[in-house]
C-alpha cells in the first residue's frame, strides 16, 4: 500500500474546516465501511442513483434526488437541466446554446468564482442589482423588481446564492420564478449544518439545490447532492450516466420514456461520474448525519475551542469565540499581530497547522475544530503559542 509518507507528503493539522484545498471533512466510519462493501459487487448505477433518489426524497421531501461528483458537479448539471430539459438535441449541443434560451439571472452580489461552475454548462449569467453595501455607495441591496425587469426571451433560469444574510429573501425570488415559469437553482454548497436546512431548501419551490458532501455531512470529498423537481434531476442524471447502450433495451428510471423522441448520448455531465462506492459511502454518512444531534455536535466542537481558547490566554494570545447559535458551527477568531506572516508560519512549520485565512486583513486566524483530531489538540496550541507569541 502507498501512503503519504512514500510520496513524501506530510500531513497537515487542519484548523481550517472542511475546505477542499485539505481534503473536506475527515470520513466518517460508517462512510468508509460502505464504500468498501460496495466495492465488492457490480450494480447497474442508473437503478442505483433512482433507489438513491427514492431514499433522498423519503429524508428530504424532495421529489428526487441523485449523487454527484461534489457541488460544483452539481451546480453544472442542475444548470444542464434547466438548459436541455427532456430534449435529447439540446443535450447533445451543450455547452453552446445560442440557439435556445440560456440566460441564467443573478444578484450581482451573489457572483464568485464558483459560479464557474454553472457557466460550464453554457448558462451566460445576466447580473442584476448594484454592489453599493460593498462599494460603500449606498445601502440598497438587490431587490425582486430587477430580477422580473431582467426576464426576457432567452431566460433560461435564476440562480440564487443561499447564505444566511443572502438578499433578497429565496421565497420573494422564487416567487418571481415561478410567476413567470423560470426554474430556480439555488446554490447551497457550504448550508449545512443545520440538516434541516436540507429538507426547508427543497420546500422552498426550488427547481434543484446543490448542496456538497464532503463537508459537514461527513461523505467523501468528490461528492454532492442535486435535489428537487423531479424533472430536472431526471434531466441531470441522464447527462451524467453512461449511455453507451442500444435505444431498444433503454429504459429511463426517473423519466417517462414517452417524454423522449430519442436517447441521449454521453452527456455534459459524463465527466462527472460518481462511483458505486462513492454514492453509498455518502448515503451512510447522510444518514448518520441526518440522525444525530446536531446541536450536541456543535456544542462539542465549541468545548474544544474554548479549551484551545484557555490555552491561548495563558500564553497571553487573544481571541474570541464566534458561535452565532447552538446549530452552527464555532469557530474561534486568535487575534495576531502579523497574521499573513504567521499564517504562513504555521504553513510551513512543523507540524503543518493550517488555520482560516479569510479575516487575515483584520489581523485574525480562524481555527473551526470539525477536522481537528484530538491527539492533533496540543500541537496545534504549541504551534499558534510559539508562532504567534505573546503580544508586546
Amino acid at each position: 500500500m502507498i501512503n503519504y509518507n512514500d510520496l513524501k507528503i506530510i500531513p497537515v493539522i487542519n484548523a481550517c474546516g472542511t475546505v477542499t484545498r485539505l481534503g473536506g471533512a475527515p470520513l466518517r466510519q460508517e462512510a468508509l465501511d460502505a464504500y468498501h462493501q460496495a466495492s465488492l459487487e457490480s450494480v447497474a448505477i442508473e437503478e442505483l442513483q433512482t433507489a438513491v433518489s427514492a431514499q433522498l426524497s423519503a429524508w428530504t421531501g424532495a421529489e428526487a434526488g441523485i449523487i454527484t461528483s461534489g457541488a460544483a458537479a452539481a451546480l453544472t448539471l442542475g444548470a444542464a437541466a434547466i438548459l436541455a430539459g427532456n430534449d435529447p438535441a439540446k443535450m447533445e449541443c451543450l455547452p453552446h446554446t445560442e440557439d435556445m434560451p440560456h440566460e441564467f439571472i443573478v444578484s450581482r452580489d451573489h457572483r464568485s468564482g464558483y459560479d464557474h461552475a454553472v457557466r460550464a454548462s453554457g448558462a451566460r449569467l445576466k447580473e442584476v442589482g448594484l454592489n453599493e453595501v460593498v462599494s460603500g455607495a449606498g445601502v440598497r441591496r438587490t431587490e425582486p423588481w430587477e430580477y422580473e425587469a431582467a426576464i426576457t426571451s432567452i431566460t433560461a433560469g435564476i440562480l440564487y446564492v443561499h447564505t444566511n444574510s443572502s438578499a433578497p429573501s429565496l421565497a420573494d425570488v422564487i416567487a418571481i420564478g415561478t410567476k413567470h415559469q423560470i426554474p430556480v437553482l439555488v446554490d447551497a454548497a457550504g448550508e449545512l449544518p443545520p440538516p434541516s436546512n436540507l429538507a426547508h431548501l427543497v420546500a422552498s419551490g426550488a427547481a434543484v439545490v446543490a448542496f456538497s458532501g464532503g463537508k459537514a455531512i461527513g461523505g467523501p470529498q468528490a461528492t454532492g447532492l442535486l435535489l428537487g423537481q423531479q424533472q430536472f434531476i431526471g434531466s441531470a442524471l441522464l447527462q451524467m450516466l453512461d449511455m453507451d447502450d442500444h435505444p431498444q433495451l433503454w429504459e429511463p428510471t426517473l423519466l417517462d420514456p414517452e417524454d423522449f423522441n430519442g436517447m441521449p448520448r454521453h452527456g455534459i455531465g459524463r465527466g462527472f461520474k460518481v462511483s458505486k462506492e462513492s454514492i453509498m459511502a455518502l448515503m451512510s454518512a447522510l444518514d448518520s448525519f441526518l440522525h444525530e444531534d446536531n446541536s450536541a455536535r456543535m456544542a462539542e466542537l465549541a468545548s474544544t475551542l474554548s479549551d484551545i481558547q484557555a490555552r491561548l490566554s495563558e500564553a497571553g494570545i487573544e481571541s474570541h469565540l464566534n458561535w452565532p447559535n447552538q446549530e452552527a458551527t464555532p469557530r474561534l477568531n486568535v487575534v495576531s499581530s502579523n497574521a499573513f506572516e504567521d499564517c504562513a508560519t504555521l504553513r510551513n512549520g512543523n507540524p503543518r497547522v493550517f488555520v482560516g485565512h479569510g479575516l487575515l486583513d483584520q489581523g485574525l486566524l480562524i481555527l473551526n475544530a470539525i477536522a481537528l483530531l484530538e491527539h492533533q489538540i496540543d500541537d496545534l496550541c504549541n504551534a499558534l503559542i510559539s508562532t504567534i507569541g505573546k503580544p508586546a
